[in-house]
């Protein structure tokens, strides 16, 4: 209904705009008409010239004849030539005609009636006694002597006449052709009155139109797709300049207060707590990630919440730091959202796992569905898809996915319809099953084909993706890391950065309240027997499960982890083994599920609580590292294999790579 209006009202504006642009075209080509043709008035006006010019062509003919006035008095004529003062001469003795003679021959030139012969038989009765010594004298004096122009400047003289024939038009065609104007200019009046009615008309239409929408159509308009889409993208942008901490009218010239700021004198700040009712209310955040690519940007994955049937069971939420009310995207899914992940090589891409074992794949261009998804059959996962991580580089990248039941696929980015390599990892070792059911995933930076584990059992177990030398595709049966009393929640390895290589260290969490720092067996020599590898060093400070731990991206010995209790603890082996430097409880004492340090400089961590609140803070100036402290670090980690039973931990064993 509405669409058929719309085309209505823009109908009739087109209509009264060709009403108006003919109206204007008409009067253009009017005035241009009578620009370019002679109207009556031009046509008089030429008559009375012909008109003029005849009787003053008759006069000067006459003047020729006989008259008694030089030529040469008269205006705009020039002087005669000799034969008029042979004419002249028998006027009179002297050449002139005298007053008298004038006076008398008054009458002559008045009454046209007299002729000219009487008149010239009295004039030669009169003069032919004196006839030719006058006509001697005056005919030499007036030859030797010019007579001066006379110079008048008018029409005639300063422009050049040129002769055309015009037709003579009568009295009758130039009364038919202004009653051809009357009937015209009647027309264009009567016509210009009715485009003016129909453009009131027309108006009043497009008003009463605009006016007139019913609650149908209204509601019509509000959810159109269009409608949407640009209060969706520019209610963003508006709430982007609102939620920018700047003070506006802060006054430079008022000195601050001596107190200070609130914050001033925490190492770690809360810098804002992304929550929406709509998608967070009774869900818990399961994973954290940020973008590779844009700093404020970060996503967490959501479960599912058991009040809401009609909502979608899970959901991915990308959040903005310039946008703290709501997030920037929002992805849904058909199953609870487990793990979550940016890929570091398509800035628009986001990867999920889910609970199902399906792996969806959002792009940030696109709507809430995902665009591509792995089909539920045994080519792939059918269990929980708790851990995922992208390996490789920007022209050779795979995404590697483990579930609990043991399988661990690799996949193409763009086909996502099956793996393109499995791997199920079987202890021979197990007492009911040889499945290891897998919690946690981790590559060294250096890796792409080797991998450590964590287990349900609490073990962790290192395994290959492709056969190698000395080891075979498949976890390695022989290295079991052997600490943990209950199921391992986190494992990473310490990055690749600096002038020490520390990469061979990795850091493991679990529910028995304890965080243990592990060294990994050498690749090279793998074993050939069963060995039990025990940590280098156990912090046994947590009062509840501990969720997570990642090592900080940009300081060698900083690391940070998150509880059960709601505490986010930063580490400092180079400060403190036992405690660590800065421990804070974060929101309302709910338990925090999973950390992730930015990848920019590693000055914010983001934190996913299982209140639906996902916590960014910042650590400051800690995130800074001296130039000493890879050093101190080697000297710490010595300490720690050097001191044999380290904190409640067995003679650690230590293995080169």
């Amino acid at each position: 209904m509405s669409d058929k209006r719309r085309a209505e009202i823009e109908a009739k504006r087109a209509k009264l705009a060709e009403l108006r642009k003919a109206r204007a075209d008409r009067q253009r080509a009017e005035t241009e008409r009578r620009q370019t043709e002679p109207g009556p008035s031009s046509v008089a006006r030429r008559d009375v010239d012909d008109l003029v010019n005849q009787l003053v062509g008759s006069r000067s003919g006459l003047d020729t004849g006989g008259d008694i006035t030089p030529s040469s008095s008269l205006p705009n004529t020039p002087p005669r030539p000799s034969t008029n003062l042979l004419h002249g001469s028998a006027l009179s003795p002297s050449g002139r005609v005298s007053r008298q003679s004038d006076v008398g021959s008054d009458r002559d030139r008045v009454s046209m009636g007299t002729t000219m012969v009487g008149m010239m038989e009295h004039v030669d009765r009169v003069l032919t006694p004196r006839f030719i010594p006058d006509l001697i004298d005056v005919e030499q004096e007036l030859f030797e002597l010019p007579q001066r122009e006379r110079v008048i400047y008018n029409k005639e003289v300063q422009t050049t006449a040129i002769e055309t024939e015009t037709p003579q038009v009568s009295e009758d065609e130039i009364r038919q052709q202004i009653m051809r104007e009357r009937e015209l200019e009647a027309e264009r009046i009567a016509q210009d009155k009715e485009l003016e009615e129909e453009s009131v008309q027309l108006e009043k239409e497009i008003e009463q139109e605009i006016r007139e929408l019913t609650e149908e159509e209204r509601s019509h308009i509000l959810s159109a797709p269009e409608f949407l889409d640009f209060v969706e993208q520019s209610s963003k942008i508006v709430q982007r300049a609102l939620n920018d901490g700047y003070d506006y009218i802060r006054d430079y010239t008022i000195g601050t207060e001596a107190n200070g700021d609130d914050s001033e004198g925490k190492r770690v700040k809360r810098i804002c707590a992304f929550y929406d009712e709509r998608y967070g209310k009774n869900r818990s955040i399961t994973d954290v990630d940020w973008s590779p690519k844009y700093p404020e940007l970060s996503v967490a994955s959501y479960n599912k919440n058991p009040a809401a049937l009609n909502e979608p069971d899970g959901i991915v939420a990308v959040w903005n730091l310039h946008l703290l009310d709501r997030p920037e995207f929002v992805f849904h899914s058909q199953s609870d959202v487990l793990s979550v992940t940016f890929s570091p090589f398509h800035s628009n891409l986001v990867f999920g796992g889910t609970y199902s074992g399906q792996i969806l794949l959002w792009d940030t261009r696109s709507k809430h569905l995902p665009v591509l998804k792995t089909p539920l059959s045994a080519a792939g996962h059918t269990h929980p898809v708790y851990a995922m991580q992208m390996v490789g580089t920007q022209n050779a990248h795979n995404l590697i996915t483990s579930s609990t039941d043991g399988t661990v696929c690799s996949w193409l980015v763009d086909m996502l319809a099956q793996p393109q390599e499995t791997l199920e990892l079987i202890h021979a070792g197990h007492n009911k099953t040889g499945e290891v059911a897998i919690t946690t995933l981790d590559f060294p930076d250096n890796e792409t084909t080797t991998f450590w584990v964590g287990t349900e059992e609490g073990n962790v177990y290192q395994a290959n993706r492709y056969d190698r030398a000395g080891a075979k595709a498949g976890l390695n049966q022989y290295d079991i890391y052997k600490g943990h009393a209950g199921p391992v929640m986190g494992l990473h390895f310490h990055p690749l950065v600096g002038p020490v290589d520390f990469s061979d260290l990795f850091l493991t969490t679990s529910v028995d309240w304890t965080v243990k720092l592990w060294r990994a067996t050498s690749l090279a020599k793998p074993s050939t027997g069963a060995h039990a590898i025990s940590p280098i060093y156990s912090f046994d400070e947590a009062d509840d499960y501990v969720y997570d731990v990642k090592w900080h991206p940009a300081h060698p010995s900083l690391f940070g982890t998150v509880d059960g209790s709601g505490r986010f603890d930063v580490w400092n082996l180079n400060t403190d083994t036992e405690v660590p430097v800065v421990s804070t409880n974060v929101g309302s004492g709910r338990a925090i599920n999973k950390l992730q340090w930015d990848r920019k400089d590693g000055r914010r961590a983001a934190l996913g609580g299982s209140d639906g609140k996902l916590y960014v803070y910042d650590i400051g100036d800690m995130a800074l590292p001296r130039e000493s402290e890879w050093t101190d670090l080697q000297k710490t980690i010595t300490g720690f294999v050097g001191g044999g039973q380290a904190n409640g931990v067995a003679d650690g064993i230590v293995a080169g790579r």
